[in-house]
């Protein structure tokens, strides 16, 4: 795109193939296992090889954690149980290995990449290729004014596309997604409850760390009031972000759009992710098929925004923490799926000729059930 037209993405964005689907279907019903005998990992596996273009699907080889991070104007309202300008705290703390996510994805072996775009903090005082998408110093108080000027939110879209553009050439075939913020679920509330029509009350939650009675009524208020203004530019999803969205909102948008462009899957977080995810539904309403939603946060404002979206989360292990942490637990999940759909009635992969006393020769090349000869390799979607 030589200008940043969003009505491109209607056109570029293409569904997972249907084609590859019903193969993937086909095969998994030849299989000794009963369908349905393995509940959702059947559905997994299918969405999968047509997200591939593959069958039998490949396994997840290379997973990638990615975290987009921001300050919101908003949180000197107290809104949030965190102080206003302290994103920066959470983000050394992923990149010093002490948080949930950075615990989990060293278990789970997965790379975690955290990109700042409006940290509240001097650019200096943190890594120079966390910082090289920064697009501002925190978001404006979006129940009094912008979050960002027309300039900024296209720079931050600009820049979650680039993220997706990077991530796709580096050959990450999975992302989990997930935000590093202080003010953010005001801000994906106020965009929920604008999207979907409700009122504050329904949409604003308690957040990841818990709030009282008193703080949440004044989330309430700031959503109440930021709708008011969030109102008029319904009609244009990057006015939409400026107005009442914030720098790292507009990037995770950006990104969910170009992820779909290069055909990579995604698996959402929380409210957050689920916000960026609605208004990038109002773009391109075929995006929403290359993503899942990891886990349900308990925020209302995730649950219509998932209803909206017309899917059901992985897992509801009541994990509130954000940063990516409940979609990553998601993770293995999905990886069963791959592998029991690959391996499942056909010959395992190879043992490391170097692991034990066992010598093993080449695998089998995979067989395409409706033709019922070896084939050439995996099906590739067409274009």
């Amino acid at each position: 795109m030589s200008s940043l037209n969003l009505d491109d993405f209607s056109d570029l964005i293409q569904r997972p193939d249907s084609t590859v689907r019903r193969a993937a279907e086909e095969r998994r019903a030849a299989l000794a296992v009963a369908p349905g005998a393995l509940g959702r990992l059947d559905e997994l596996a299918e969405w999968l090889a047509a997200a591939q273009g593959s069958v039998p699907v490949r396994a997840i080889a290379h997973p990638k954690v990615v975290l987009f991070a921001g300050d919101h104007g908003i949180a000197a309202a107290e809104v949030s149980a965190r102080k206003p300008g302290t994103a920066h705290e959470l983000v050394r703390s992923v990149l010093e290995g002490a948080s949930p996510v950075a615990v989990l994805a060293r278990r789970l072996d997965v790379p975690v990449r955290v990109v700042d775009v409006a940290v509240d903090c001097e650019p200096e005082s943190l890594p120079a290729d966390v910082v090289a998408h920064r697009v501002r110093r925190g978001s404006g108080r979006i129940d009094v004014e912008d979050a960002l000027t027309a300039e900024e939110a296209e720079a931050a879209f600009r820049a979650g596309m680039a993220v997706a553009d990077e991530e796709a050439d580096a050959g990450t075939d999975l992302v989990v997604l997930g935000d590093l913020s202080v003010g953010g679920t005001t801000a994906a509330a106020t965009l929920i409850a604008a999207l979907c029509g409700t009122d504050a009350s329904v949409v604003t939650g308690r957040g990841g760390v818990r709030i009282d009675d008193l703080t949440w009524m004044r989330k309430c208020a700031a959503v109440r009031d930021a709708l008011r203004r969030a109102r008029p530019v319904l009609g244009d999803q990057l006015a939409l972000l400026g107005a009442v969205g914030g720098a790292d909102l507009t990037a995770l948008t950006g990104f969910l759009l170009q992820c779909a462009v290069r055909r990579t899957p995604v698996v959402l977080d929380g409210v957050v992710t689920a916000a960026a995810a609605l208004v990038a539904q109002r773009v391109a309403f075929r995006s929403p098929d290359w993503w899942l939603v990891g886990q349900a946060s308990g925020e209302p404002g995730q649950a219509k925004a998932v209803d909206r979206l017309a899917t059901d989360p992985l897992l509801d292990h009541g994990v509130t923490v954000g940063e990516g942490a409940g979609a990553l637990l998601s993770l293995p999940l999905v990886q069963a799926a791959a592998a029991l759909a690959a391996e499942l009635g056909g010959t395992p992969p190879p043992a490391d000729p170097f692991d034990g006393d066992t010598l093993t020769g080449a695998p089998a090349e995979p067989v395409d059930p409706a033709v019922g000869d070896a084939a050439s390799g995996p099906a590739t979607a067409a274009g």
